[in-house]
Order: C-alpha cells, then sequence, then structure tokens
C-alpha cells in the first residue's frame, strides 16, 4: 500500500501548492497590465517618501511636505502609516534598477529633469504584491477550512479568491497599499477564527499585532480595534454562555496592538512633536467625502446600476463621463472627487492645517445635510461592495446565501469573519467615495462562503446519487 503522509505534512503541503499557484497566477496577471508612470495615480505619496528615506533618512509627508526634496532635506512627517514606504524603501535597495526609475521621477516632479526619460518600472513591487495577495488566498482558504472542517473548501476558497484579485489586477499593478492591505487583513481574519475557536492567547496576541500593523498602512482600520473586541465576547456568549469571561485573550490583544502603534506613536512624539498615529488624513478624507451629499436624487438612483459591474458599462460611460453620471468619473469637470480636493487643497492653502477646522466643518455639515450624509452613504456602499469586478455577481448572492443559512443553523462564525470587512465598507462609506479599491478585504469573506455553498452542493449531489449507484443483488 502506498505511504500516506501525516496530516501536518499534508497540510503544509497543500498550502504551498496553493501559495506557489496563486502567485504564478498573480504574478502573470500583474505583469500583463501596462506598465504605469510612477507618478500616477496616488502612487506619489509612497514612491516619494521611500525617496525621503532613501536620499535623506526621513520618514517625510511624501509630496505634501512642501519642499524640494533635491534641495533640502524634508521635515520628518506622520500623515502616511510607514509600513507601505518601508516596503518600497526595500525593493529599493534590492533592485537598482528600480531604484534608479524612483529617483528619476520623484525628481522630475520636483522639476529637475524630465519625466518622459523616466522608466516605467516597479517589476520588483509587482513580485511583492504578488507575493502578499498569493499569502492573503492561502489565509483566506485557511480560514474557509477551519471554519467548515473541509479540504474541498479549502480548494474553492482559495480558488475563488484567486480568481476575483485577478480580476482586480489593474489596480494592484500600482505601487499602492492594496495588495499588503489585503494581505494583512487576510491574515488579521485568520487569526481571529483561530482565537475564536481555540482556548489559546497566542492567537489573540498574534492577532493584536497584526492589526497595530495593518493600521500602520491605512490608520482608517483603527476602527476594528473596539470591533475585535467585542466580536470576541459575541463568540464566547454564543458557544458557551455559562463559560466565565476570559479578560486574558483580549488583554493580550490590547497589549500587543498597543505595543505596534505605540511604537510609531512615540516616533511621532519625537520626531514631528505630536504623540499619534496620524495627523490630517482623517480631516482631508471627510471633506472629500462631504462633497458627495450634493449627490442628486436622479444619481442616488442611478448609481445602483451604474456601480453594478458588467450592467453599469451596458448603460453608462464609465471611462470619459460623458452621460449623466459624469460626476462619478473621478477625472470629469466638475466631479465629485474634484470638487471635495479642490475644497481640501484651497482649505489647507488658507488655513496650513485641516485638522484645527474639522470639528467645525463637521459640526456645519451634520446641522445642515445630516439627513443627505447618510443617505448618500448607502449608494456608496453598494458601490464599494463589489470587489472581485464580474466575479462578485455570482459570490455575492452566494454570500448572502451563506450567510442565511449559517443563522438558520446558529453557525456564528462565518458571520464573525465577515463582520470586521463589513465594518469597514460602512465606514469607507462614510469616510470615503465609491471605488471598489478600499473594500478588496470583502474577497476574503465572499470567497469562502461562496466555497461553503458549493461544496455542500457536491456533498448534498453525492448523497443523491449514492443509493444509485449502489448494484442490485
Amino acid at each position: 500500500m502506498p505511504c500516506r503522509l501525516p496530516s501536518p505534512l499534508r497540510r503544509i503541503g497543500r498550502g504551498v501548492a496553493l501559495v506557489l499557484a496563486a502567485f504564478l497566477v498573480l504574478a502573470a496577471a500583474l505583469a500583463s497590465r501596462p506598465p504605469k508612470p510612477l507618478m500616477d495615480f496616488d502612487q506619489p505619496f509612497y514612491v516619494t517618501i521611500a525617496y525621503d528615506l532613501d536620499r535623506h533618512g526621513v520618514f517625510s509627508n511624501g509630496i505634501f511636505d512642501g519642499t524640494d526634496d533635491m534641495v533640502t532635506a524634508p521635515a520628518p512627517g506622520m500623515f502616511f502609516g510607514p509600513v507601505y514606504p518601508l516596503l518600497v524603501l526595500a525593493a529599493m535597495k534590492i533592485d537598482h534598477r528600480f531604484a534608479a526609475a524612483v529617483h528619476c521621477a520623484v525628481e522630475a516632479d520636483h522639476g529637475h529633469g524630465d519625466p518622459a526619460r523616466c522608466e516605467p518600472y516597479a517589476a520588483p513591487m509587482l513580485r511583492i504584491h504578488a507575493l502578499l495577495l498569493a499569502l492573503g488566498v492561502l489565509t483566506v482558504a485557511a480560514a474557509g477550512e477551519k471554519m467548515f472542517g473541509s479540504t474541498a473548501v479549502f480548494w474553492l476558497a482559495g480558488s475563488l479568491a484567486t480568481v476575483s484579485l485577478v480580476a482586480e489586477a489593474d489596480m494592484f499593478s500600482f505601487i499602492m497599499t492594496e495588495s499588503i492591505t489585503f494581505s494583512l487583513y487576510s491574515v488579521l481574519a485568520l487569526t481571529l477564527v483561530l482565537a475564536w475557536t481555540t482556548a489559546s492567547v497566542r492567537h489573540w496576541v498574534l492577532a493584536g499585532g497584526v492589526l497595530g500593523l495593518l493600521c500602520l498602512t491605512r490608520p482608517s482600520f483603527l476602527v476594528l480595534f473596539p470591533v475585535v473586541i467585542g466580536l470576541g465576547v459575541v463568540h464566547g456568549r454564543l458557544s458557551d454562555p455559562r463559560r466565565p469571561f476570559a479578560a486574558a485573550r483580549p488583554l493580550g490583544l490590547t497589549l500587543a496592538f498597543a505595543a505596534v502603534i505605540g511604537a510609531w506613536g512615540v516616533r511621532n512624539a519625537v520626531s514631528v512633536g505630536r504623540f499619534g498615529l496620524t495627523e490630517e488624513y482623517g480631516s482631508a478624507a471627510l471633506i472629500e467625502r462631504f462633497a458627495y451629499d450634493d449627490m442628486t436624487a436622479r444619481e442616488f438612483i442611478q448609481a445602483f446600476p451604474y456601480c453594478m459591474p458588467g450592467i453599469g458599462a451596458l448603460g453608462f460611460d464609465l471611462v470619459y463621463g460623458t452621460d449623466s453620471m459624469h460626476r462619478f468619473v473621478f477625472h470629469t469637470p466638475g466631479s465629485f472627487f474634484h470638487v471635495g480636493r479642490d475644497r481640501r487643497d484651497a482649505l489647507v492653502e488658507e488655513f496650513d492645517r485641516l485638522d484645527p477646522l474639522i470639528g467645525g466643518i463637521i459640526r456645519d455639515e451634520m446641522r445642515e445635510r445630516w439627513w443627505r450624509y447618510l443617505l448618500v452613504g448607502i449608494p456608496l456602499a453598494w458601490c464599494g461592495m463589489w470587489a472581485g469586478q464580474l466575479v462578485s455577481l455570482v459570490l455575492i448572492p452566494l454570500f448572502g446565501w451563506a450567510c442565511a443559512r449559517a443563522v438558520r443553523r446558529s453557525e456564528p462564525v462565518l458571520l464573525l469573519y465577515a463582520a470586521p470587512a463589513i465594518v469597514m465598507l460602512g465606514l469607507h462609506a462614510a469616510l470615503a467615495n465609491q471605488t471598489t479599491r478600499y473594500n478588496l478585504i470583502l474577497i476574503g469573506p465572499f470567497a469562502v462562503a461562496a466555497a461553503w455553498i458549493i461544496a455542500s452542493w457536491g456533498v448534498w449531489r453525492r448523497r443523491a446519487i449514492a443509493p444509485a449507484s449502489v448494484p442490485e443483488p
């Protein structure tokens, strides 16, 4: 008889196979996208900080520091989190061609050279993105297997997550935070599942550390700290109401989380003069979001078909914005994005800083248009949830089906697993805009839920045909 590998080795083998397959598929998808100049979209935020770190050894505010980085060393900054710029810096140290491309792009952006002569080279970052995404796929698949105890769910969830990420490959081909955000969040979600389903404190500690890194990538994830604590309490009450509350678990998460973000806060206190995670970040985002409160009733209604993958492209001009939904396209004159950005820039030019103003701006907006703000969040959340493009047209209905089944069967772990990503969807509708790039973390819950439904179809089908396959005596 053939020798059968022990279960831990089989799991490791499956994990390696899935990561390798996902990496190859995603690396090919990212490499197939047209090269982007390094100063396009939001890339300057991160490559400029990496440039300042490489040239001056200073973590700056990037393009917002207002200095010519070739002439003067910038002041230390804290607008952006340190995780992704440090990743870009590491790639610069590894690949000198990429470092030269970054230096050329940033220096040309400051008026020292011709941007057309700069090579749009980002190969090392694309490979890093593909690896991060592949690791995220593995943690999504592992979370699905842990929740449902099924190898079929493992492979199906990993495959569905990979296909969904390939559909978003153009976004991942930019030097921006989407890939590391998806990866870190997926690791966090898996550690939370392990923390809920085991008695080990170490999973809570690990979850706190990963959440801290996630917040140092995007500060908006701070909102998840009380959420994950609350979900842990809810799971404990649902799984065994008679068991006393184990304070050591959330305490371990809190200490690990505080240690990670506290280190950055101390750095900011020493270098910038203010203890905190960031400055101006939330104020700038909220001011831009308030521009969407001017949405008309027609735009509100049309946003629902407009944002559906495939369907929106049939009825509207999503590229050039030549129709009634032109304000949803970022680059069109008078778009919501430009109106919000122009207001933000005008306030910065007049008052220099936004944080001292934001309290009054919020009070004025809520006093006059609170109802519009709440209503507009509905289509923005609807638009933001279609992570995975056309694939989401299948995954989202299956996700809804799986959630309904979990409620009927009193199996809350899937709902708890999806809850943080859904909270972030609501937060981004309240603070950001309609793009799916902020909500790519939904791909994990969508893939796991769909895998559970599809795997259960297979089990049902096998059970249905099994009697017919038994030969009569």
